[in-house]
């Protein structure tokens, strides 16, 4: 928390009144809610390198797989079904 917010808040019920005036986009007094100051920062990568990365995510999974026999693919299933909590896992 910032030394500013602890000085300038001085009543319990203004901490859930600008809850309520950023829930609605306005004011309690009917006036619109200010726009933000700054807007969001342009995407400055390389586009034909965002492009290649996704080529490479999207083949990874399957050739980490490929590569994998049926018994370790086995093994690794049961691990994540067991880390998640799943009944199956228990079974197993």
């Amino acid at each position: 928390m910032s030394d500013q917010w602890l000085t300038t808040r001085h009543d319990v019920a203004e901490i859930p009144l600008s809850v309520v005036e950023q829930a609605t986009g306005e004011k309690l007094t009917g006036e619109p809610e200010p726009e933000p100051a700054e807007p969001p920062e342009p995407d400055t990568r390389n586009p034909d390198v965002v492009a290649l990365g996704k080529l490479g995510a999207s083949k990874g999974g399957q050739a980490s797989a490929a590569k994998l026999g049926p018994k370790k693919r086995s093994q690794i299933a049961k691990k994540a079904a067991k880390a998640r909590g799943s009944p199956e896992a228990d079974a197993c």
